[in-house]
């Protein structure tokens, strides 16, 4: 599984797509763990738990909220049972496939579902495109990869979902105080963002991990991204697409998304050449000029050979199959800023170009 970047949006989507390549003994594992997440909510609340009444404090301090009402809305928390366990990294298995991973992902439903969100707001989404350079399908991909366009947003209580990860992050994990200082910040950011509106904090929902609203942003990064696109005053991730469609085009704008630059080439490695493991040490962040990567054995073609940026070799395991290649630019790159996983950024400008082929043929 991906290592999950600390600005992620979307931790659920991460968790979920990555399972999606591995083995089907590994993904009925998972299945299993998340059906039994979603059965039952905890029974353990917070309110009595020393650390995390501390936390309670400690946030109300720094971000000068009201003590009783954090400590009420923490104490209020239950433990989710089942969660802590989905949050460890996945045994070792078969390699991944990305056929199989790309068949759950583009496949009719979410194709079709694609085009209609579309022809439903391609005056929002043209808007974005000239704001902030973001092509339409870029955000209906990433849109439907991570909701299905707002049907599958996540059943849990986000209070429930960052409170247990914030105080039972699995020791297990080989990252777990890192990660468990990533929930804790999630959950101080969910409370200062509720501290700010009238609805009640308990009420929100979204993943196990936290992830909300139609495009899956954890708390964080709705305080650095979302936008109010409508001009309405308020910020709605959950039923107003304007706000939607804004706030993931200006998330793509501030991680460095190009205007107008291709996001993937087609590569074919000369095996005379080919300098393997030059190619791949830096893994998917692009840092090959045109010519070096062809020196690596690397062959371009057409506009690739003059592309000005850096690039990177984005391998694609397809199981027992050869492995599938690609050349990832900057904004491939970006991609993986909203979910740290080559097969993930593949999935969703595969998404958004089937989209696209229907909608502007």
């Amino acid at each position: 599984m991906r290592r999950l970047s600390s600005t992620a949006p979307s931790l659920l989507a991460g968790l979920l797509l990555a399972a999606l390549a591995l083995p089907p003994a590994a993904i009925a594992q998972n299945a299993d763990a998340r059906r039994g997440a979603t059965a039952v909510r905890g029974t353990v609340p917070y309110a009595t738990r020393d650390d995390a009444m501390r936390f309670a404090d400690d946030v109300a301090t720094r971000r000068n909220l009201d003590r009783d009402w954090v400590r009420a809305t923490i104490g209020a928390a239950q433990l989710l049972p089942n969660v802590p366990r989905l949050m460890l990294p996945p045994a070792k298995g078969s390699p991944k496939n990305w056929n199989a991973y790309r068949a759950r992902i583009v496949d009719p439903i979410r194709i079709n579902a694609g085009v209609r969100f579309w022809r439903d707001n391609a005056a929002l989404l043209a808007r974005a495109e000239a704001e902030y350079g973001v092509p339409p399908e870029i955000i209906v991909g990433i849109i439907g990869v991570e909701t299905l366009y707002g049907r599958i947003m996540g059943n849990f209580r986000v209070i429930d979902a960052l409170a247990t990860l914030s105080f039972d992050f699995p020791q297990g994990h080989p990252r777990a105080a890192e990660r468990e200082a990533f929930f804790r910040g999630e959950l101080e950011s969910f409370l200062s963002i509720e501290s700010r509106t009238a609805q009640d904090p308990l009420v929100p929902l979204g993943s196990y991990a936290g992830a909300m609203g139609m495009p899956q942003f954890m708390p964080s990064s709705i305080a650095k991204y979302a936008v109010d696109f409508d001009g309405d005053g308020r910020i709605d991730l959950v039923n107003n697409t304007a706000d939607v469609i804004g706030s993931v085009a200006n998330y793509f704008k501030a991680f460095g998304w190009q205007r107008g630059m291709a996001s993937i080439f087609p590569v074919r490695l000369d095996p005379e050449r080919l300098k393997m493991q030059i190619l791949m040490a830096p893994d998917i962040k692009p840092t090959f000029s045109a010519d070096s990567f062809v020196a690596a054995g690397a062959t371009l073609r057409g506009e690739a050979l003059s592309h000005p940026g850096l690039l990177a070799l984005i391998e694609l395991q397809n199981g027992p199959d050869a492995p599938s290649y690609v050349a990832g630019t900057q904004n491939f790159y970006v991609i993986t800023r909203y979910n740290w996983s080559s097969y993930y950024a593949m999935s969703v400008l595969e998404l958004g170009n089937e989209v696209k082929a229907i909608v502007s043929p």
